[in-house]
């Protein structure tokens, strides 16, 4: 049976807050991909977003979704400290799962997820988009192939704005978020961070509530690094900066230096240049978007790009881009920040 002969992979979502609609829209807009339904806890919201999605199933239990005959792959976009129960039944019901970031907010609950995939067979991706835009993805190959020679110093800033209203709900809230500005926010800025220059031997961090103080987690962070080479880094994080500015990854080397703002290259340097550097400096946009203000302002186009990935790895064996090792990576960090802002003490991701 040729590729195109193949029946569509059904999707079933469960969840019914705003990411939920770009997983839809992505596995809508994926060749290969059909939309099956949704399951939430208000049965007028599940049915609300089977109806605007054009999906012929809904149901208020995850029992019920994860077993529907026609799910192939389930994605998780509950609140994030409650992955772990929908994404274990998924797993348990022999299903393949994408869980939109984190996959769970402890590395604890990520180690156990990933055992019951892995014993179970099935695939289990961890959405970090980020990666898949075309600016991160350049600047991933420059390091690969090590133009900007030994690392000085790589950094992270997530200056952002939230409204007092976007913390009414489960945002914030420590049991349901697992964090504040980093878990929620930085942990895309964190996680490109790691997968351009590996994973920090130690984090000395702070944390604090400037302005949203109603709230059980940070809304502002900082964290100095050290890296297995020598290299040190730095992590900033907020949601109470007016007006949000875009998020700033900045690599810092001997033979040459990178910004990356969303995903648009706005500094491309190098001691030794190439013919293609004027191109990458002149030819960088930002198909992304940027949550710097408002969450629903980034672009569905990671999305896309990371749900074909899921697609070709069911299909053809192509190997997931993130799978959930990959996605535990960020989720560690977050956790060693969080553990030296309440300890004081200098802490290694585990």
């Amino acid at each position: 049976m040729t590729a195109q002969t193949q029946q569509a992979i059904g999707f079933g979502i469960v969840g019914s807050g705003m990411i939920s609609g770009f997983h839809a829209q992505a596995i809508q807009r994926t060749p290969g991909a059909r939309l099956v339904g949704f399951a939430a806890r208000s049965p007028e919201k599940a049915a609300a977003l089977a109806a605007k999605h054009d999906a012929p199933f809904s149901t208020v239990s995850v029992a019920e979704l994860v077993n529907h005959p026609d799910v192939q792959v389930v994605c998780i976009c509950t609140p994030s400290g409650v992955h772990y129960e929908s994404t274990i039944a998924a797993i348990d019901a022999g299903r393949h799962v994408v869980v939109e970031k984190p996959v769970e907010v402890t590395t604890e609950l990520v180690d156990r997820i990933i055992e019951a995939a892995e014993k179970k067979g099935v695939l289990l991706a961890s959405i970090f988009q980020g990666r898949f835009g075309a600016g991160a993805s350049t600047v991933k190959a420059a390091l690969d192939a090590g133009r900007l020679g030994r690392m000085v110093i790589a950094s992270v800033s997530v200056k952002w704005h939230r409204s007092d209203a976007y913390y009414n709900g489960w945002k914030g809230v420590l049991a349901l978020d697992g964090g504040g500005a980093v878990m929620n926010q930085a942990i895309h800025g964190v996680d490109l961070l790691q997968w351009f220059v590996g994973m920090p031997v130690e984090v000395v961090a702070f944390k604090a509530n400037r302005v949203h103080t109603r709230i059980e987690s940070e809304d502002t962070a900082c964290a100095l690094l050290r890296f297995a080479d020598g290299a040190m880094g730095t992590v900033e994080a907020t949601t109470a900066a007016w007006p949000g500015w875009s998020r700033r990854i900045e690599l810092c080397g001997e033979r040459g230096s990178i910004a990356l703002e969303d995903d648009r290259i706005t500094r491309w340097d190098f001691r030794d240049a190439r013919p293609e550097d004027e191109a990458i400096r002149k030819g960088s946009a930002d198909a992304l978007g940027s949550g710097a203000a408002d969450p629903g302002a980034i672009s569905l186009e990671g999305h896309l790009r990371q749900f074909a990935n899921v697609v070709a790895a069911l299909r053809t064996g192509e190997p997931l881009a993130i799978d959930g090792r990959e996605g535990r990576k960020a989720v560690s960090f977050v956790e060693a920040i969080y553990t030296s802002a309440t300890t004081g003490k200098p802490v290694a991701p585990r």
